[in-house]
């Protein structure tokens, strides 16, 4: 409302803009004035109407003495139809004015034809071009202010889902090293403790107690070295050897003294051609799933032979084959209780290799079996 006060005090002291047309009185002139004024309190709710309102209001200027409120007030509500209008309108605007300015200024010269009548157009340009093109520079400013502020908590959302994504994904692999690593031996000590316990003879309770010892021992160093593992995430540290399927052997023969007392006989049958290394995934993950189907054995498994086999395809497919059978039946022995965590591991190994996992029941053995992508480039695909 300033305008309009200051519009007041021109009219009032006699001051116009445009003296040398007098259509109407003077106090003509405060008709555009008084109507533009309250278009001041509409410009960001309704810029379309009050840019209506205020064009015809300032040509109607044009044809009294003239104020200078009355402009100020149109300049106003231009910028503000810009800034506040409507996508379309903020992108016409500067255009329609510019020619609009340059309309005038080509229509004044041929009309007046003097060099004063540039200043007619020089004086268009600055009421409508000059708040229009102000209007949208800090329109374009603000939207990409916008934009960017979009973008950056889109960023920081998908930063965050990718974090919580490796968290989890970490914590799953970390379960599956923890249950492997340590299931085996904590079964082995379970059933040779309950043998102990159940047969009152010192030369049995003195070999379980030596197993369960050995598997204890054993078990506390893979802790430590998990642990070890978590602690030095990050730093720099010594590389720690990963189990492969070379390790087959010793790991077999521990299954052996573990299963002594159960009647159970392990035997491998590695079918893989010499000389040919497979990729470091591929021979932890068939390492662990043969490492858990010996514990599932040692755990539920009749007396008799265990029978583990690994083979390669030679094939352009380059399949690694895992298969462990374990006799099914009634145990008279002791049992160690089961979660079923390992059934889950040993497939989740498979899938996120892309190979394919099975276990069940088949005859009178129990059968695992999963089938590897043994290529590299099946590996890193």
């Amino acid at each position: 409302m300033l305008s309009v006060l200051a519009g007041l005090l021109l009219w009032s002291l006699g001051i116009y803009s445009t003296n040398n047309r007098h259509f109407f009185p003077a106090w003509a002139a405060l008709v555009p004035l008084l109507v533009l004024g309250p278009m001041e309190l509409l410009r960001r709710t309704a810029p379309n109407v009050t840019l209506g309102v205020g064009t015809l209001g300032v040509i109607a200027d044009q044809f009294t003495v003239g104020n200078l409120g009355t402009v100020l007030i149109f300049t106003d509500l231009v910028y503000a139809a810009v800034v506040y209008g409507k996508p379309a309108m903020a992108r016409r605007l500067p255009v329609s004015t510019g020619l609009v300015t340059i309309a005038v200024t080509i229509a004044s010269v041929a009309w007046l034809r003097t060099p004063q009548a540039l200043m007619i157009g020089v004086i268009t340009g600055i009421v409508s071009f000059g708040p229009a093109l102000t209007g949208a520079t800090l329109r374009n400013h603000r939207e990409a202010a916008e934009a960017a502020r979009l973008r950056a908590e889109q960023t920081a959302l998908l930063a965050e889902m990718d974090r919580s994504q490796a968290v989890v994904a970490e914590r799953a692999r970390m379960a599956r090293e923890l249950h492997d690593m340590v299931a085996n031996h904590l079964s082995a000590i379970a059933i040779h403790s309950t043998a102990a316990l159940s047969i009152d003879s010192p030369g049995t309770s003195r070999e379980a107690l030596g197993v369960i010892r050995e598997n204890s021992v054993q078990g506390l160093a893979e802790m430590r070295r998990l642990i070890g593992l978590l602690r030095d995430a990050g730093a720099e540290q010594e590389a720690v050897a990963t189990p492969s399927l070379d390790g087959l052997d010793a790991l077999l023969a521990q299954a052996r003294v573990n299963g002594a007392a159960s009647g159970l006989d392990f035997v491998l049958h590695d079918d893989r051609p010499p000389g040919e290394p497979l990729p470091a995934p591929v021979e932890l993950a068939a390492y662990r799933i043969v490492q858990e189907s010996l514990t599932n054995a040692l755990k539920h498994a009749a007396p008799g032979t265990v029978r583990v086999g690994v083979a390669r395809d030679r094939g352009d497919a380059g399949m690694l084959t895992v298969q462990v059978d374990s006799p099914c039946g009634d145990r008279p022995g002791p049992r160690a209780p089961g979660s079923g965590a390992g059934l889950v591991g040993m497939r989740e190994r498979a899938e996120l290799l892309g190979g394919e996992f099975t276990a069940g029941r088949s005859g009178s053995v129990w059968r695992v079996r999963a089938v590897l992508p043994a290529e590299e480039k099946a590996v890193n695909a």
